[in-house]
């Protein structure tokens, strides 16, 4: 079976403590490796403000995982994202080699390095 790329985004909801919410996180990776997915990579964004209210809440926890799987995964880790009433959106996409590389580059911090060179230059 042939893996591919994905990256999922998840938005959980602010009136969770730190606990809850990485225990809600670990199930997702339970999801994941239990349906032969591999994590290449995952980022914990904070509580950030939505661009808009969404169940009458303004902030929501954003988690990002980046991982290789076969094409069944998605619709599991989908599934038990519509089944937890802590997650407010979520959002999986499939990576072309593209994306993947720029993943890979910013992984390696060239992306920040740039940015400290344009201030200097500023």
């Amino acid at each position: 079976m042939e893996l591919r790329n994905y990256e999922t985004v998840f938005i959980l909801t602010p009136l969770l403590n730190e606990v809850q919410m990485q225990e809600t996180v670990e199930k997702f990776r339970e999801v994941l490796k239990e349906n032969g997915a591999d994590i290449i990579h995952e980022e914990n964004w904070g509580l950030r403000k939505l661009a808009y209210p969404i169940q009458k809440k303004s902030t929501g926890f954003y988690h990002l995982i980046e991982f290789k799987a076969p094409t069944n995964v998605v619709d599991a880790l989908e599934l038990t994202y519509r089944r937890d009433e802590k997650v407010v959106r979520f959002l999986t996409t499939a990576l072309d080699k593209h994306a993947v590389a720029y993943n890979e580059r910013r992984r390696n911090g060239e992306f920040k390095s740039q940015a400290k060179k344009e201030e200097v230059k500023g």
